[in-house]
């Protein structure tokens, strides 16, 4: 079955109140079952999610991880204020946000907005795409998928690619355990995390820099079945773990 990428172009920059999803559905048409894959700088900037540096004053914890990494404890701040728990200080701040996403300094952006301003993440991005959801059937009649993107390095790997850090409509994880391969095993541990797949070249599409594209539209992609267990739970997760285990005495 062809899927067709759609990238949402002719957006204005987006300010705080504006309808995004109207925007987006003024461009381009959203039929049932479509996915569509939004920045979720752009929906933060919709929302107000945003942060004057002048208006932070660090505490001591930011001003000491800034001796060390040299960036402006005003920002760390930020970081700060949108964990809920810190893996790494140094060489930057590795953390989790309300959900369950971790990432680098928390997700906090400096980039694609006016000097002296920081873009949070949305403080429950699963809600965020749920609420985008709705308005996109209030306003089209159809219902979409919906997954709210945001730009993630990778462990082992160079490079940034996208991740969902929210989603509605659809089902973050293709659960294959129990089917059956080519040659007739079973599989055991087979999930596939369709979301950050999905993500991940709506990334591409997006681009990083000026493209102007906050927002792409996936057509045709099939239904698939599964779980939203997306991030593992503390007791699952060994990354975590070794990353807070105190260093051993040798």
């Amino acid at each position: 079955m062809p899927i067709t990428v759609l990238p949402v172009t002719g957006l204005p920059l987006i300010q705080r109140g504006d309808d995004l999803p109207s925007l987006i559905t003024d461009r381009v048409h959203v039929e049932n079952g479509d996915i569509l894959c939004i920045a979720s700088s752009v929906y933060s900037k919709s929302k107000g999610y945003t942060r004057m540096l002048a208006d932070i004053t660090p505490g001591d914890r930011a001003v000491r991880i800034g001796k060390r990494t040299g960036e402006d404890p005003r920002f760390l701040q930020a970081v700060l204020d949108a964990s809920t728990d810190v893996l790494l200080e140094y060489p930057f701040i590795l953390s989790e946000v309300a959900g369950g996403h971790i990432g680098v300094r928390a997700g906090v952006d400096q980039s694609n907005i006016d000097d002296g301003k920081v873009i949070l993440l949305p403080p429950d991005s699963m809600k965020a795409a749920a609420e985008v959801r709705q308005r996109i059937l209030d306003i089209t009649g159809n219902t979409s998928g919906v997954i709210i993107t945001d730009t993630v390095g990778r462990a082992f790997r160079r490079g940034q690619t996208g991740n969902a850090i929210g989603w509605s409509g659809i089902h973050a994880i293709r659960d294959f355990r129990g089917d059956k391969d080519l040659f007739g095993h079973v599989l055991k541990i087979t999930e596939e995390a369709v979301v950050d797949e999905i993500a991940g070249f709506a990334n591409y599409v997006m681009g990083e820099s000026n493209n102007g594209v906050p927002a792409v539209l996936m057509k045709g992609c099939e239904p698939w079945s599964g779980h939203d267990d997306l991030y593992y739970r503390k007791e699952e997760d060994i990354m975590r773990r070794l990353l807070q285990e105190p260093p051993r005495k040798e």
